[in-house]
């Protein structure tokens, strides 16, 4: 099953190609047994780079980097089930883990015949991400990690309410989540904290992410992705032995004020892969909200330098 459709309609009149915006369109496709929502733009035979989102969003973060990058490269971001407007099926009897998501993220590449790619990995994407570098690392040709963790020292204090329900996942402390981070203000927090003005941040950000989690079983979808977090942490070592061995070019973004992924680890990827750039910008959790033309602009001109936009003789991405 494949549906489409472009997210501009009508004719448009030709314009320059220097004053032109990529067209970013809309498809569903069945992946794994699951409706897979996707955005995507560029040319088809242009390098591909996987966008993958985190808690509590989907592919509609993407919305203003997509079009800054789609000159360049095919752009691709999918919305991970249990986000977004990904549908599971009730008979398909989805788990849902972060090793269920990367399986359904690596029939997605399959079902678009995506053979290579540049990974943007934002947190739950990291864990995805990684679980999929590691599984087929001759598939990625760089990893940008924006706020995207995979080191211990990494985890702030933020996290310390989720601690408590891994250690002891009881009914009262699931209940402490869900009324202390699965509502509207919990959402706007992750995504103001840390930045110089609040009000700069868009409300249709956090406003959607909300009405997507008032969706019906939804938020005890989330609850239960909550407590398989700790088996990333778990991996983290896995994640460091794969970037020791693979040694992707890397670019670490990072909003220095993340009260959740703190500054220090992005600076453990350093450990990993000495050659590791990275990068702080004076925001939060959600950079890509408020400083979405410097990653763009950095991205591009990692990906660049690191041969990610070169062609192979027959034509085919990078």
């Amino acid at each position: 099953m494949s549906q489409s459709r472009s997210t501009q309609t009508g004719k448009i009149p030709q314009r320059s190609s220097e004053f032109s915006v990529p067209v970013t369109s809309i498809h569903k496709v069945e992946a794994d047994g699951v409706h897979v929502f996707y955005r995507a733009a560029g040319n088809p035979n242009s390098p591909v780079v996987l966008l993958l989102h985190g808690f509590p969003t989907s592919s509609f973060m993407f919305r203003e980097l997509i079009p800054r990058l789609a000159n360049d490269y095919r752009v691709i971001a999918p919305d991970l089930p249990g986000f977004g407007f990904t549908e599971v099926p009730a008979e398909r009897k989805y788990v849902y883990s972060f090793d269920r998501l990367a399986a359904t993220l690596s029939a997605f590449t399959q079902v678009l015949k995506i053979r290579r790619f540049a990974l943007y990995v934002f947190d739950y994407g990291a864990p995805t991400g990684f679980r999929l570098a590691m599984a087929h690392p001759d598939r990625v040709t760089a990893i940008v990690s924006q706020n995207g963790n995979t080191y211990e020292e990494g985890l702030g204090d933020a996290w310390g309410p989720i601690r408590k329900y891994w250690a002891e996942p009881t009914s009262e402390n699931r209940e402490v989540l869900r009324k202390s981070i699965l509502t509207l203000e919990g959402t706007r927090w992750q995504y103001t904290h840390g930045v110089s003005d609040p009000e700069s941040v868009p409300p249709e950000s956090y406003t959607l992410d909300t009405a997507l989690l008032e969706r019906p079983g939804n938020k005890d979808i989330q609850l239960d992705l909550f407590l398989d977090y700790a088996s990333n942490v778990k991996l983290y070592p896995a994640f460091q032995d794969y970037l020791r061995k693979a040694k992707p070019p890397l670019l670490s973004i990072w909003g220095r004020n993340d009260p959740f992924f703190v500054p220090a680890g992005a600076d453990a990827f350093r450990k990993d892969v000495p050659n590791a750039q990275v990068q702080f910008l004076d925001t939060g959790h959600f950079a890509i909200e408020t400083h979405v033309a410097e990653i763009a602009a950095a991205m591009k001109e990692f990906l660049a330098a690191n041969g990610v936009s070169c062609r192979t003789d027959d034509g085919a991405p990078q």
